[in-house]
């Protein structure tokens, strides 16, 4: 029996061992294991491996030629220090080193080629990858390559040597000296005749010492020549002359003494290798000093050179240098190619150009994206846990019609669930998606002055051709937890009057819940109940990272991703789309953009992500771009030709705000071609300053459909006006062409500059100036309400320039919904604000409003009594289906109250 029990024990005590060591592999690896899963899961496990291929590619080789080199080198002291030890046991016992030798080498090895696998992998797969720019730099005439892909790699390995090196010297002479001084029969003696040191005993140490500090010094001093080799091409980013990049001082000094260093640290390395074999203090001394000697007459040079000759004649010295900065940033930063116009301001508007530009007109915003995000979430969001994230711009053929929207996605925001419904289940397997878009045109309003929603309630509800047949959002930017889908839980899908309509997900995303799974996501998410819940099945999925950049950085982490997704609606389905951008500091004489140190970059790559199964796409927008043929080499089969994008996606590409502005910031300048204007900052830019809810602030870019100068028809354009540098009018505006085959065109039509054209901050204040307009603003601006000025829209029309900016009132009240009261146009001198923009075109260029026919008196007085009994009738329902929290009722009803109201209305000014 005790036997038995003996045995038993035994065998509990073994499993329990092995559960807690299966327990703690687990832990170790869980990170990695659903790492892996999810690459697979996502079809980009090749992606994943790459970086540990690579890593393993450079660090096993290394880690077994140091292994060597370590053994070899600490073998050489070991038996050195056996060979002429006094101890007889040291002298026959030094093979007991060995293990020692080996254990100190496995860790030297291991730690360096570690540290050279995690630092030096993505430089590596740069070097070996590198394609040519075909462009060179005017200095050294070397392909861009070199400065982009070649020379960081090569600055990995010297910067490694230059510390190793050193190190090893210390350690030869620490290791050396304590096996001299641990001789108790040694003396020395300290003489000029003959060598360094003279000792009596045991001078072959020291010979020893000096042989292996004479190769390891000869080493460091090719290793410092090489860096000065390298450092050469580093002028190239200098900042110490007039602009970035090389300039007259670095170009006929510094890059002079860098040659005369390599050169000198070459003779250094043989005299300091002469001076350790032949014990010659004054060569060991003489080396070091050399380099340290030119290194202050560098520095000497070149402040003498830069104060007494280039300082008192900056221009004429630096002109050449100036035009290599101006040429270099504009590739870098893609403004070698913008196609300059004139815009003379000779045209005059009146109703035949209005009705030659009818598509432009239509498509005038006057509502602003802030207030619009404002009246979604308050109108639409229906229940506290949605919640619309920010307003996207695009453009969609509605009705056959091209037409500038606002739209936003109705997404999940769990953070707004009532505190008692923050159970796990509800987090995790219940509230699992968002639901639908909002969609308005972005120039028509209600009779209430609210967007006039074309898309909208739960389901989806429209009258025009964008139908959503998969409005279910599970992957956005607010998804921020993991959902488990597939649940004998039923998943929340939609508010529907006193009830909520369930579904269940049938997307093939997601890891399956097999019982190891289980085991693993209950470690990885440190939450138990995965293990023991009951409602999850093998037929359910763990989603994971949900939230779209996550996603999208995860797979491909070397991109910067725009941070303005936007949701598009194709063939019933959403999407999100995100530009992605190519980028480096290392472009040669590139003025570095503000502190972000980037002085190159491209929208090379546009990333779909279905909204529905989470699906991630990366499609190449710019196959011209060097670095992303790169990455394209490096990961094969990450990217897609954007031929390959669905024609209904494709549609809805659009050139990225963000580099944009970039690129119109750094035109501000650089739109200055000529090196003594550019030196002067004669023509200096600045963006156009507007007025918004009371501040002042650069305006914003904006997306406009309208039809440019001297083109046929509308197009989606982004845009951007310029003042001079220090004055508010007008110089000129940049454009951004992105419809069919002009994607990624940039345009700038320049003003006379023999004329003032009127600029956003100068019709702002023709604003406030205003008598009329300012008055009845004051009045509006009292206690109780409060006014918003939306972005002044600066909007060029055949060869004129009209300026639109809608007005907002907004009562104090705590969820009061600002709505669009009045629009004002300004044209050359005039200005007028109106209820409409039809009717304030129509008095702002004296068209006469077409005339209605007057109704009997008493059938007008019958059809306005009929209205507002209707209204009441769509009033009182309306509050009834807000009783019953039947929020899609109550949306629509609201709706039509508004319809009514308008029709009422325009019975009245009848």
């Amino acid at each position: 029996m005790v036997i038995i029990l003996r045995k038993r024990n035994m065998i509990i005590g073994v499993f329990l061992i092995s559960l807690f060591i299966i327990i703690g592999i687990l832990v170790s690896f869980t990170n990695l294991i659903v790492d892996i899963q999810w690459f697979g899961s996502m079809n980009y496990l090749g992606v994943f491996f790459k970086k540990f291929i690579t890593q393993l590619t450079i660090g096993i080789p290394t880690f077994f030629i140091i292994f060597l080199l370590s053994c070899f080198y600490l073998n050489r002291m070991v038996k050195d220090y056996a060979k002429f030890a006094q101890d007889i046991e040291i002298k026959n016992g030094h093979k007991k080193f060995s293990s020692i030798v080996i254990a100190v080498s496995l860790f030297v090895s291991l730690v360096i080629s570690i540290f050279i696998s995690a630092n030096w992998w993505n430089d590596f797969l740069f070097y070996i990858n590198s394609t040519y720019f075909g462009i060179k730099d005017p200095i050294f005439n070397k392909d861009i390559s070199l400065y982009m892909f070649r020379l960081p790699f090569l600055f990995d390995i010297y910067n490694l040597l230059i510390v190793i090196i050193p190190i090893l010297i210390v350690a030869t002479i620490i290791v050396y000296g304590l096996m001299y001084l641990s001789d108790k029969t040694r003396f020395y003696e300290i003489s000029d005749r003959g060598g360094f040191f003279r000792a009596i005993y045991n001078k072959d140490i020291l010979m020893i010492a000096f042989r292996q500090i004479a190769v390891l010094g000869f080493i460091f001093f090719i290793v410092l020549a090489l860096g000065y080799y390298l450092e050469a091409y580093g002028i190239l980013y200098s900042k110490s002359g007039v602009v970035f990049g090389a300039g007259y001082t670095d170009v006929h000094v510094r890059l002079l003494f860098y040659r005369i260093l390599l050169l000198a640290s070459l003779i250094s390395g043989i005299l300091f290798m002469i001076g350790a074999f032949r014990q010659k203090l004054k060569y060991i001394i003489a080396s070091p000093l050399i380099i340290i000697a030119i290194m202050i007459l560098s520095t000497v040079s070149q402040t003498i050179v830069q104060n007494f000759i280039v300082a008192p004649n900056e221009l004429d010295k630096e002109k050449m240098y100036l035009k290599y900065n101006i040429d270099f940033t504009q590739k870098a930063f893609g403004l070698n190619n913008i196609e300059e116009k004139n815009y003379d301001l000779s045209g005059k508007i009146d109703k035949k150009v209005l009705d030659e530009n009818k598509d432009t007109i239509n498509n005038i915003r006057i509502n602003d994206y802030r207030p619009v995000s404002q009246i979604y979430n308050q109108l639409q969001s229906i229940r506290i846990y949605y919640k619309f994230n920010d307003i996207d711009i695009d453009r969609y053929m509605i009705d056959g019609n091209y037409r500038q929207v606002f739209i936003s996605a109705r997404e999940m925001n769990l953070d707004n669930l009532a505190n008692q419904a923050k159970n796990w289940i509800n987090m995790h397997l219940k509230y699992t998606h968002g639901y639908g878009v909002v969609m308005s045109t972005v120039n028509d309003v209600t009779a209430t002055g609210q967007p006039d929603m074309i898309v909208k309630n739960i389901p989806p509800v429209t009258n025009t051709n964008i139908k959503i047949t998969r409005p279910e959002i599970y992957f956005g930017e607010l998804t921020n937890t993991y959902a488990i889908v597939n649940t004998k839980t039923g998943e929340f899908d939609y508010p529907t009057g006193d009830t909520n309509k369930e579904n269940f997900y049938s997307g093939k995303s997601g890891v399956p819940m097999t019982f190891l799974n289980k085991l693993l996501y209950t470690v990885y998410t440190g939450n138990i109940k995965i293990l023991l819940s009951t409602d999850i099945t093998s037929n359910s999925r763990m989603l994971i990272f949900r939230n779209i950049k996550d996603r999208v950085e995860k797979i491909a982490p070397f991109l910067i991703y725009d941070d303005d997704p936007y949701i598009v609606v194709d063939n019933g389905k959403l999407y999100w789309m995100i530009d992605a951008y190519t980028y480096s500091g290392n472009y040669p004489y590139s003025e570095p953009y503000e502190d972000t140190g980037i002085n190159y970059i491209r929208n090379s790559v546009k990333v779909v992500v279905n909204a529905y199964t989470g699906d991630v796409n990366y499609y190449i927008s710019d196959k011209n771009d060097p670095i992303i043929k790169v990455y394209e080499r490096i990961f094969p089969g990450l990217f897609k030709s954007i031929d390959k994008m669905p024609e209904g996606l494709k549609a809805h590409i659009r050139y990225p705000q963000y580099l944009f502005d970039i690129q119109a910031n750094v035109y501000k300048n650089y739109h200055m071609s000529d090196p003594q204007v550019f030196y002067n900052k004669e023509d200096s830019w600045d963006i156009a300053k507007e007025k918004f809810t009371g501040k002042i602030e650069p305006e914003e870019s904006q997306y406009v459909v309208m039809k440019l100068p001297g083109e046929k028809s509308e197009e989606y354009v982004l845009m951007i006006p310029y003042t001079p540098a220090t004055k508010d009018n007008m110089v000129a505006w940049l454009a951004a062409r992105m419809d069919g085959d002009n994607y990624g065109k940039l345009v700038v039509y320049k003003f006379p500059k023999s004329s003032v054209i009127y600029g956003p901050m100068q019709v702002e204040n023709m604003i406030d100036q205003d008598p009329n307009i300012s008055k009845e603003m004051s009045l509006w601006d009292q206690k109780g309400s409060s006014i918003i000025r939306g972005n002044l829209l600066t909007l060029p029309i055949d060869d004129s320039m009209l300026y639109v900016e809608p007005i907002y009132i907004q009562s104090s009240n705590e969820n009061a919904i600002p709505e669009v009261k009045r629009v004002i146009l300004a044209y050359k001198d005039k200005i007028v604000m109106e209820d409409t923009l039809s009717n304030a075109l129509n008095k702002l260029f004296n068209i006469e409003a077409p005339t209605q026919p007057v109704a009997p008196q008493t059938q007008t007085s019958k059809t306005q009594q009929e209205l507002i009994k209707k209204a009441n009738d769509i009033y009182n329902n309306a509050m009834n289906a807000s009783k019953n929290g039947d929020w899609a009722n109550f949306g629509k009803n609201l709706d039509e109250l508004g319809s009514v109201l308008n029709d009422l209305n325009n019975s009245i000014k009848k």
